[in-house]
Protein backbone atom coordinates (compact mmCIF):
# COMPACT_ATOMS: atom_id res chain seq x y z
CA UNK A 1 0.00 0.00 0.00
CA UNK A 2 1.27 3.45 -1.02
CA UNK A 3 1.62 5.72 2.05
CA UNK A 4 -0.98 8.16 2.41
CA UNK A 5 -0.21 11.76 1.44
CA UNK A 6 0.73 13.31 4.52
CA UNK A 7 -0.09 17.34 4.88
CA UNK A 8 2.60 18.97 6.99
CA UNK A 9 1.46 22.24 7.00
CA UNK A 10 -3.01 26.10 2.11
CA UNK A 11 -2.30 27.72 -1.19
CA UNK A 12 -3.72 28.81 -4.69
CA UNK A 13 -3.78 27.01 -7.58
CA UNK A 14 -2.52 28.23 -10.87
CA UNK A 15 -4.77 27.59 -13.99
CA UNK A 16 -2.94 25.46 -16.29
CA UNK A 17 -2.47 26.29 -20.21
CA UNK A 18 -5.15 25.80 -22.62
CA UNK A 19 23.57 10.46 -27.91
CA UNK A 20 25.49 12.79 -26.44
CA UNK A 21 28.51 11.25 -26.92
CA UNK A 22 29.78 8.99 -24.28
CA UNK A 23 32.70 9.47 -21.96
CA UNK A 24 35.51 8.08 -23.46
CA UNK A 25 37.69 6.23 -20.80
CA UNK A 26 41.23 6.10 -21.04
CA UNK A 27 42.04 2.46 -22.44
CA UNK A 28 45.80 1.28 -23.30
CA UNK A 29 46.50 0.48 -26.63
CA UNK A 30 45.91 -3.80 -26.56
CA UNK A 31 48.91 -5.77 -27.93
CA UNK A 32 48.83 -8.74 -29.30
CA UNK A 33 49.96 -11.13 -26.53
CA UNK A 34 48.09 -8.62 -23.58
CA UNK A 35 45.46 -11.39 -23.53
CA UNK A 36 45.90 -14.40 -20.57
CA UNK A 37 44.35 -16.60 -22.71
CA UNK A 38 47.17 -18.08 -24.51
CA UNK A 39 47.24 -21.59 -24.31
CA UNK A 40 48.58 -21.61 -27.92
CA UNK A 41 51.44 -19.38 -26.98
CA UNK A 42 52.91 -21.90 -24.61
CA UNK A 43 54.43 -22.41 -21.31
CA UNK A 44 55.22 -19.26 -19.88
CA UNK A 45 53.09 -16.73 -18.74
CA UNK A 46 52.76 -13.50 -20.37
CA UNK A 47 55.20 -10.51 -18.75
CA UNK A 48 53.02 -8.38 -16.53
CA UNK A 49 53.42 -5.00 -18.11
CA UNK A 50 52.97 -1.34 -16.08
CA UNK A 51 49.45 0.28 -17.00
CA UNK A 52 49.83 2.08 -19.88
CA UNK A 53 48.13 5.14 -19.17
CA UNK A 54 48.16 6.76 -23.59
CA UNK A 55 45.37 7.48 -25.38
CA UNK A 56 44.51 5.92 -28.51
CA UNK A 57 44.95 9.11 -31.19
CA UNK A 58 41.00 8.76 -32.55
CA UNK A 59 39.93 8.00 -28.42
CA UNK A 60 41.95 11.48 -28.02
CA UNK A 61 40.36 13.54 -30.65
CA UNK A 62 36.80 11.48 -29.96
CA UNK A 63 37.46 13.14 -26.00
CA UNK A 64 38.53 16.17 -27.50
CA UNK A 65 35.22 16.75 -29.33
CA UNK A 66 33.47 15.72 -26.43
CA UNK A 67 34.70 18.38 -24.28
CA UNK A 68 34.03 20.54 -26.80
CA UNK A 69 30.64 20.02 -26.97
CA UNK A 70 30.19 19.74 -23.26
CA UNK A 71 28.30 22.45 -21.70
CA UNK A 72 30.05 22.86 -18.24
CA UNK A 73 28.34 24.80 -15.31
CA UNK A 74 29.33 28.57 -15.65
CA UNK A 75 27.84 29.55 -12.17
CA UNK A 76 29.84 30.22 -9.01
CA UNK A 77 29.50 27.40 -7.38
CA UNK A 78 28.55 27.87 -3.60
CA UNK A 79 30.47 25.25 -1.11
CA UNK A 80 27.69 26.45 1.78
CA UNK A 81 24.52 25.70 -0.36
CA UNK A 82 26.08 21.79 -0.67
CA UNK A 83 26.72 21.84 2.35
CA UNK A 84 23.05 22.85 3.71
CA UNK A 85 21.38 20.78 1.98
CA UNK A 86 23.55 17.43 1.77
CA UNK A 87 22.73 14.48 3.86
CA UNK A 88 25.31 12.29 5.94
CA UNK A 89 25.41 9.53 3.28
CA UNK A 90 24.20 11.57 0.15
CA UNK A 91 25.14 14.84 -2.01
CA UNK A 92 22.12 16.09 -4.37
CA UNK A 93 23.93 16.99 -7.76
CA UNK A 94 23.76 20.02 -9.77
CA UNK A 95 22.31 21.55 -7.04
CA UNK A 96 23.29 25.22 -8.03
CA UNK A 97 22.04 24.59 -11.69
CA UNK A 98 18.65 23.05 -10.68
CA UNK A 99 17.99 26.13 -8.75
CA UNK A 100 18.96 28.60 -11.41
CA UNK A 101 16.95 26.37 -14.11
CA UNK A 102 13.74 27.57 -12.08
CA UNK A 103 14.83 30.83 -10.91
CA UNK A 104 13.02 33.33 -13.39
CA UNK A 105 10.59 36.45 -13.16
CA UNK A 106 7.43 34.13 -13.07
CA UNK A 107 6.70 32.49 -9.15
CA UNK A 108 7.56 28.91 -8.53
CA UNK A 109 4.12 28.49 -6.35
CA UNK A 110 3.78 24.82 -6.74
CA UNK A 111 6.61 22.10 -7.51
CA UNK A 112 7.18 18.62 -7.89
CA UNK A 113 10.28 16.60 -6.51
CA UNK A 114 9.43 12.93 -8.83
CA UNK A 115 12.63 11.24 -6.81
CA UNK A 116 12.70 12.98 -3.36
CA UNK A 117 15.20 10.46 -1.90
CA UNK A 118 17.12 12.64 0.96
CA UNK A 119 15.28 15.75 -0.13
CA UNK A 120 18.27 17.77 -0.73
CA UNK A 121 16.99 19.51 -4.48
CA UNK A 122 13.50 19.96 -2.37
CA UNK A 123 14.75 21.91 0.34
CA UNK A 124 17.44 23.82 -1.47
CA UNK A 125 13.83 24.80 -3.73
CA UNK A 126 11.45 25.79 -0.61
CA UNK A 127 14.52 27.67 0.94
CA UNK A 128 14.61 29.36 -2.85
CA UNK A 129 11.17 29.95 -3.42
CA UNK A 130 9.50 31.28 -0.43
CA UNK A 131 6.21 31.87 -2.45
CA UNK A 132 5.90 28.17 -3.18
CA UNK A 133 2.32 27.17 -1.69
CA UNK A 134 2.46 23.58 -3.40
CA UNK A 135 5.38 20.86 -2.67
CA UNK A 136 4.66 17.36 -3.74
CA UNK A 137 7.29 14.50 -3.00
CA UNK A 138 7.55 10.49 -4.59
CA UNK A 139 9.87 8.28 -4.35
CA UNK A 140 9.11 4.59 -5.14
CA UNK A 141 11.75 3.57 -2.52
CA UNK A 142 10.26 3.67 1.06
CA UNK A 143 13.30 3.94 3.05
CA UNK A 144 14.70 6.95 0.64
CA UNK A 145 11.27 8.54 1.28
CA UNK A 146 11.10 8.53 4.90
CA UNK A 147 14.66 9.87 5.62
CA UNK A 148 13.44 12.84 3.11
CA UNK A 149 10.00 13.06 4.99
CA UNK A 150 11.86 13.56 7.84
CA UNK A 151 14.22 16.39 6.84
CA UNK A 152 11.08 18.13 5.57
CA UNK A 153 9.29 18.15 8.69
CA UNK A 154 12.25 19.82 10.33
CA UNK A 155 12.71 22.37 7.64
CA UNK A 156 9.09 23.85 7.75
CA UNK A 157 8.90 23.56 11.53
CA UNK A 158 12.12 25.32 11.45
CA UNK A 159 10.83 27.75 9.36
CA UNK A 160 7.73 28.35 10.94
CA UNK A 161 9.81 29.16 14.37
CA UNK A 162 11.49 31.83 11.92
CA UNK A 163 8.14 33.27 11.29
CA UNK A 164 6.79 33.07 14.80
CA UNK A 165 3.62 31.24 14.80
CA UNK A 166 2.32 27.73 13.24
CA UNK A 167 -0.72 29.71 11.06
CA UNK A 168 1.70 31.72 8.95
CA UNK A 169 3.68 28.33 7.75
CA UNK A 170 0.40 26.54 6.95
CA UNK A 171 -1.26 29.06 5.36
CA UNK A 172 1.64 29.08 3.30
CA UNK A 173 2.98 25.65 2.42
CA UNK A 174 1.12 22.61 2.17
CA UNK A 175 3.76 19.54 1.63
CA UNK A 176 2.80 15.91 0.98
CA UNK A 177 4.80 12.98 0.10
CA UNK A 178 3.93 9.61 -1.61
CA UNK A 179 5.53 6.29 -2.00
CA UNK A 180 5.00 6.21 -5.78
CA UNK A 181 6.77 5.60 -9.03
CA UNK A 182 7.62 9.10 -11.05
CA UNK A 183 4.71 7.11 -13.61
CA UNK A 184 2.22 7.52 -11.68
CA UNK A 185 2.46 11.34 -11.18
CA UNK A 186 -1.04 12.21 -12.66
CA UNK A 187 -2.87 10.04 -10.79
CA UNK A 188 -0.80 11.45 -7.14
CA UNK A 189 -1.66 15.13 -8.19
CA UNK A 190 -5.12 13.93 -8.72
CA UNK A 191 -5.46 12.83 -5.58
CA UNK A 192 -3.92 16.26 -3.98
CA UNK A 193 -6.48 18.64 -5.99
CA UNK A 194 -8.85 17.76 -8.44
CA UNK A 195 -8.37 20.46 -10.38
CA UNK A 196 -5.16 18.53 -11.74
CA UNK A 197 -7.07 15.40 -12.05
CA UNK A 198 -9.08 17.45 -14.61
CA UNK A 199 -6.23 19.34 -16.29
CA UNK A 200 -7.49 22.63 -15.57
CA UNK A 201 -4.33 23.22 -13.69
CA UNK A 202 -0.83 22.54 -13.96
CA UNK A 203 1.93 22.63 -12.10
CA UNK A 204 5.00 24.92 -12.10
CA UNK A 205 7.79 23.20 -12.00
CA UNK A 206 9.14 19.46 -11.63
CA UNK A 207 12.20 17.68 -10.95
CA UNK A 208 13.65 14.22 -11.85
CA UNK A 209 16.64 12.94 -10.68
CA UNK A 210 17.82 9.40 -12.08
CA UNK A 211 20.67 9.03 -10.01
CA UNK A 212 21.44 6.32 -7.71
CA UNK A 213 21.57 7.50 -4.29
CA UNK A 214 24.50 6.72 -1.75
CA UNK A 215 22.01 5.62 0.78
CA UNK A 216 21.37 2.87 -1.95
CA UNK A 217 24.36 1.95 -3.38
CA UNK A 218 26.13 1.79 0.54
CA UNK A 219 23.28 -0.90 1.31
CA UNK A 220 24.83 -4.35 0.44
CA UNK A 221 21.21 -5.91 0.85
CA UNK A 222 19.58 -4.00 -2.21
CA UNK A 223 22.45 -5.72 -4.59
CA UNK A 224 23.37 -2.35 -6.28
CA UNK A 225 27.01 -2.19 -5.42
CA UNK A 226 29.95 -3.85 -7.76
CA UNK A 227 32.15 -3.46 -4.16
CA UNK A 228 29.75 -4.70 -1.43
CA UNK A 229 28.77 -8.73 -1.76
CA UNK A 230 24.94 -8.75 -1.09
CA UNK A 231 21.83 -10.24 -2.91
CA UNK A 232 20.84 -10.28 -6.41
CA UNK A 233 18.40 -7.81 -5.96
CA UNK A 234 18.27 -4.77 -7.27
CA UNK A 235 14.98 -3.32 -7.21
CA UNK A 236 14.12 -0.04 -6.58
CA UNK A 237 10.58 -0.88 -5.03
CA UNK A 238 10.90 -3.31 -2.73
CA UNK A 239 7.31 -5.29 -3.21
CA UNK A 240 8.25 -5.55 -7.36
CA UNK A 241 8.91 -8.90 -7.83
CA UNK A 242 11.39 -9.17 -10.51
CA UNK A 243 14.65 -9.51 -9.33
CA UNK A 244 18.52 -9.60 -10.95
CA UNK A 245 18.71 -13.06 -9.58
CA UNK A 246 15.45 -13.98 -11.69
CA UNK A 247 16.76 -12.53 -14.58
CA UNK A 248 20.77 -14.43 -14.47
CA UNK A 249 19.23 -17.66 -13.62
CA UNK A 250 16.12 -18.22 -15.41
CA UNK A 251 15.48 -15.73 -18.71
CA UNK A 252 16.69 -17.25 -22.42
CA UNK A 253 20.04 -17.05 -22.91
CA UNK A 254 19.73 -14.60 -25.91
CA UNK A 255 18.01 -12.42 -23.79
CA UNK A 256 20.09 -12.39 -21.03
CA UNK A 257 22.87 -11.38 -23.62
CA UNK A 258 20.61 -8.77 -25.38
CA UNK A 259 20.41 -6.93 -22.02
CA UNK A 260 23.79 -7.00 -21.65
CA UNK A 261 24.18 -5.64 -24.67
CA UNK A 262 21.67 -2.72 -25.36
CA UNK A 263 21.31 -1.70 -21.66
CA UNK A 264 25.10 -2.40 -20.41
CA UNK A 265 26.81 -1.60 -23.79
CA UNK A 266 28.96 -4.49 -22.88
CA UNK A 267 31.35 -5.05 -25.93
CA UNK A 268 32.60 -8.61 -23.97
CA UNK A 269 28.48 -9.44 -23.62
CA UNK A 270 28.87 -13.07 -25.58
CA UNK A 271 31.43 -14.09 -23.37
CA UNK A 272 29.83 -13.24 -20.63
CA UNK A 273 26.23 -14.62 -21.61
CA UNK A 274 28.10 -17.96 -22.22
CA UNK A 275 29.06 -17.90 -18.38
CA UNK A 276 26.21 -16.70 -16.85
CA UNK A 277 24.34 -19.33 -18.66
CA UNK A 278 26.81 -22.38 -18.02
CA UNK A 279 26.81 -21.59 -14.21
CA UNK A 280 23.07 -22.44 -14.15
CA UNK A 281 24.42 -26.51 -14.22
CA UNK A 282 25.84 -25.84 -11.27
CA UNK A 283 23.28 -24.08 -9.38
CA UNK A 284 23.33 -20.49 -10.49
CA UNK A 285 24.37 -17.35 -9.30
CA UNK A 286 22.53 -16.06 -5.87
CA UNK A 287 24.72 -12.77 -4.48
CA UNK A 288 26.86 -10.24 -6.22
CA UNK A 289 29.54 -11.55 -4.76
CA UNK A 290 29.75 -14.58 -7.07
CA UNK A 291 28.89 -12.17 -9.94
CA UNK A 292 31.61 -9.79 -9.54
CA UNK A 293 33.95 -13.13 -9.59
CA UNK A 294 32.27 -14.69 -12.79
CA UNK A 295 32.85 -11.05 -14.52
CA UNK A 296 36.44 -11.01 -13.51
CA UNK A 297 37.15 -14.44 -14.52
CA UNK A 298 35.89 -13.76 -18.02
CA UNK A 299 37.53 -10.39 -18.06
CA UNK A 300 40.98 -12.63 -17.38
CA UNK A 301 40.21 -15.04 -19.98
CA UNK A 302 39.15 -12.03 -22.37
CA UNK A 303 41.87 -9.84 -21.70
CA UNK A 304 40.61 -7.18 -19.44
CA UNK A 305 41.23 -4.63 -21.87
CA UNK A 306 39.00 -2.22 -19.67
CA UNK A 307 39.77 -3.92 -16.40
CA UNK A 308 36.97 -5.73 -14.43
CA UNK A 309 35.55 -3.10 -12.25
CA UNK A 310 34.17 -1.29 -15.70
CA UNK A 311 32.79 -4.15 -17.35
CA UNK A 312 31.17 -4.98 -13.68
CA UNK A 313 29.52 -1.67 -13.00
CA UNK A 314 28.32 -1.81 -16.90
CA UNK A 315 26.51 -5.33 -16.13
CA UNK A 316 24.92 -3.97 -12.52
CA UNK A 317 23.37 -1.21 -14.96
CA UNK A 318 21.98 -3.45 -17.43
CA UNK A 319 20.61 -5.57 -14.93
CA UNK A 320 19.31 -2.65 -13.12
CA UNK A 321 17.60 -0.78 -16.26
CA UNK A 322 16.53 -4.68 -17.13
CA UNK A 323 14.96 -5.15 -13.51
CA UNK A 324 13.05 -2.02 -12.83
CA UNK A 325 11.95 -1.01 -16.93
CA UNK A 326 13.86 2.06 -16.66
CA UNK A 327 14.27 3.09 -20.00
CA UNK A 328 10.31 2.63 -20.88
CA UNK A 329 9.38 4.08 -17.60
CA UNK A 330 11.42 7.20 -18.36
CA UNK A 331 10.40 7.68 -21.87
CA UNK A 332 6.51 7.79 -20.60
CA UNK A 333 7.26 9.97 -17.42
CA UNK A 334 8.68 12.65 -19.40
CA UNK A 335 5.05 12.60 -21.36
CA UNK A 336 3.05 12.89 -18.13
CA UNK A 337 5.22 15.49 -16.60
CA UNK A 338 4.71 17.76 -19.46
CA UNK A 339 1.69 17.03 -19.43
CA UNK A 340 1.43 18.22 -15.93
CA UNK A 341 2.80 21.37 -16.49
CA UNK A 342 1.32 24.90 -16.42
CA UNK A 343 1.75 26.91 -18.85
CA UNK A 344 5.67 28.08 -18.86
CA UNK A 345 6.07 26.12 -16.31
CA UNK A 346 9.27 23.86 -16.36
CA UNK A 347 10.63 20.13 -16.45
CA UNK A 348 14.15 19.28 -15.68
CA UNK A 349 15.79 15.56 -15.92
CA UNK A 350 19.27 14.90 -14.26
CA UNK A 351 20.51 11.72 -16.20
CA UNK A 352 23.89 9.28 -15.78
CA UNK A 353 24.31 7.20 -18.59
CA UNK A 354 24.11 7.87 -22.47
CA UNK A 355 20.99 5.70 -22.45
CA UNK A 356 18.67 7.95 -20.33
CA UNK A 357 20.13 11.08 -22.24
CA UNK A 358 19.40 9.90 -25.20
CA UNK A 359 15.68 9.16 -24.53
CA UNK A 360 15.83 11.99 -22.55
CA UNK A 361 17.00 14.26 -25.11
CA UNK A 362 15.09 12.86 -28.11
CA UNK A 363 11.50 13.19 -26.11
CA UNK A 364 11.72 16.69 -25.62
CA UNK A 365 12.49 17.57 -28.89
CA UNK A 366 9.19 15.30 -29.79
CA UNK A 367 7.14 16.83 -27.04
CA UNK A 368 8.25 20.84 -28.51
CA UNK A 369 7.64 19.49 -31.99
CA UNK A 370 4.14 17.33 -31.63
CA UNK A 371 5.91 14.20 -32.93
CA UNK A 372 8.60 12.08 -34.64
CA UNK A 373 11.98 14.99 -34.31
CA UNK A 374 15.32 14.80 -36.16
CA UNK A 375 17.41 13.21 -34.04
CA UNK A 376 20.09 15.41 -35.09
CA UNK A 377 19.16 18.80 -33.53
CA UNK A 378 22.37 20.53 -35.37
CA UNK A 379 19.37 20.20 -38.07
CA UNK A 380 16.89 21.72 -36.20
CA UNK A 381 16.15 25.73 -35.88
CA UNK A 382 17.42 27.18 -32.15
CA UNK A 383 17.96 30.18 -31.07
CA UNK A 384 21.02 31.87 -29.59
CA UNK A 385 20.35 33.72 -26.61
CA UNK A 386 21.86 36.22 -24.48
CA UNK A 387 20.07 36.53 -21.03
CA UNK A 388 21.56 37.82 -18.46
CA UNK A 389 18.63 36.33 -16.17
CA UNK A 390 19.60 33.27 -17.39
CA UNK A 391 23.31 32.48 -18.40
CA UNK A 392 22.52 28.86 -18.65
CA UNK A 393 20.09 28.77 -21.31
CA UNK A 394 22.42 30.48 -24.11
CA UNK A 395 21.17 28.05 -26.96
CA UNK A 396 17.60 26.96 -27.07
CA UNK A 397 15.57 24.64 -29.51
CA UNK A 398 12.27 26.34 -29.66
CA UNK A 399 8.86 24.46 -31.20
CA UNK A 400 5.10 24.78 -31.15
CA UNK A 401 3.91 23.47 -28.21
CA UNK A 402 7.41 24.77 -26.11
CA UNK A 403 11.42 25.24 -25.57
CA UNK A 404 14.12 22.91 -24.57
CA UNK A 405 16.23 25.52 -23.03
CA UNK A 406 19.24 23.22 -22.86
CA UNK A 407 20.53 22.38 -26.26
CA UNK A 408 23.51 20.64 -24.74
CA UNK A 409 22.96 19.51 -21.33
CA UNK A 410 24.94 21.09 -18.45
CA UNK A 411 27.26 19.21 -16.84
CA UNK A 412 28.63 19.69 -12.93
CA UNK A 413 31.11 22.52 -12.61
CA UNK A 414 34.99 21.47 -11.72
CA UNK A 415 34.88 22.36 -8.24
CA UNK A 416 31.57 20.11 -7.84
CA UNK A 417 33.71 17.23 -9.12
CA UNK A 418 36.53 17.85 -6.38
CA UNK A 419 33.52 17.90 -3.76
CA UNK A 420 31.17 14.69 -5.15
CA UNK A 421 33.10 12.69 -7.53
CA UNK A 422 29.91 10.69 -8.32
CA UNK A 423 28.95 13.54 -10.15
CA UNK A 424 31.30 13.31 -12.73
CA UNK A 425 28.60 11.80 -15.68
CA UNK A 426 25.54 13.73 -14.49
CA UNK A 427 23.51 16.02 -17.63
CA UNK A 428 20.60 18.17 -16.93
CA UNK A 429 18.53 18.96 -19.73
CA UNK A 430 15.16 21.76 -18.93
CA UNK A 431 12.30 22.01 -21.31
CA UNK A 432 9.25 24.37 -21.06
CA UNK A 433 6.22 24.25 -21.94
CA UNK A 434 4.26 26.85 -24.47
Amino acid sequence: MAMAARRLVPFHLRPAAAQPLAGVAAAPHRRKHDAVSCKSAGKTKPRTKAKDTSMWRPQRRELEEHLKRRTRSEGAFDPDLYRRHSHSQHVPVLLGEVLAAFRRPLPLRSFVDCTLGAAGHSLAMMEAHPEMELHVGMDVDPSALEIGQRHIEAFLASRTRDEGGEDASQEKLRAYTHIKNFKYIKNVLGGVHESFADGSCGVDGILIDLGMSSMQVNRSDRGFSVMHDGPLDMRMDPKATLTAEDILNSWPELEVGRILRDYGEESNWQSLQRRIVKERKTGGLHSTGELVKLIQRTCTISGGRQGWIKTATRVFQALRIAVNDELQILEDTIHSCFDCLATDGRLAVISFHSLEDRIVKQTFLELIHGGEADEDVEDLAYADIDDEDEPWFKQRVQGTNGTVLTKRPITPSQEEEKLNQRCRSAKLRVIQKA
